[in-house]
């Protein structure tokens, strides 16, 4: 008994690492956080529209200026769509 619970303890302690790994965050470019800060500024939803833009800025190299519109500026950052078929990029 002792012995299985011991061999539990141990395997949670190895695997714990590979499971909470994903939920931290991805580190991006100063340029993108500058960005994305500047866009998602009047968001509702805040932390959303930050992580969201932080994917489409990470992956287009770009973000539209001001907080709302201006997509045409950036066309990869306005064509990504999810598999919804809504935009993806705030």
């Amino acid at each position: 008994m002792k012995l299985s619970v011991a061999a539990l303890i141990l395997s949670f302690l190895l695997l714990t690492p590979f499971v909470s790994e994903p939920a931290m965050a991805q580190p991006r470019s100063p340029f993108c956080d500058g960005k994305c800060k500047e866009r998602c500024n009047k968001a509702a939803v805040w932390d959303r529209c930050f992580k969201y833009c932080g994917i489409c800025c990470e992956e287009c190299k770009c973000v539209p200026s001001g907080t709302y519109g201006n997509k045409h500026e950036c066309p990869c950052y306005r064509d990504k769509v999810s598999k919804k078929g809504t935009p993806k990029c705030p």
